[in-house]
């Protein structure tokens, strides 16, 4: 009986731009912001997670600080318009995803900072 070992994949994007790419991500992410809470997503801790394929495809799932947010519906496509921005990107989609149940202490000390939480 031989061992099965996971084929490695190897990014065809250099570590560099893929660095480069990750900060002005982070930064468009930054430019959304809840209506009813003035910190952006991403700082809440509404961004679970952001995968960029070598083709530079963006897949986000996000969620909301509560299943019955009014803006549920636009948010998606609020972070999608922001990613979209960015030069080179070829497509952007956002799933909202409600596991892990959003809660405070998802939200960064900046976060926390600006809404008085400490």
């Amino acid at each position: 009986m031989t061992d099965q070992i996971a084929p490695v994949t190897v990014s065809a994007l250099p570590q560099a731009e893929l660095d480069r790419l990750t900060d002005q991500l982070v930064e468009k992410l930054k430019t959304v912001f809840d209506p009813e809470i003035p910190v952006d997503i991403y700082e809440l801790g509404l961004i679970y997670k952001v995968d960029v394929s070598d083709e530079k495809d963006v897949a986000i799932d996000m969620t909301l600080t509560a299943p019955g947010c009014p803006v549920a519906g636009e948010m998606p496509g609020w972070v999608r318009d922001a990613v979209m921005e960015l030069e080179g990107i070829r497509s952007c989609h956002v799933d909202l995803v409600f596991e892990p149940p959003w809660d405070p202490s998802r939200m960064s000390d900046e976060a926390k900072l600006q809404l008085n939480m400490f």
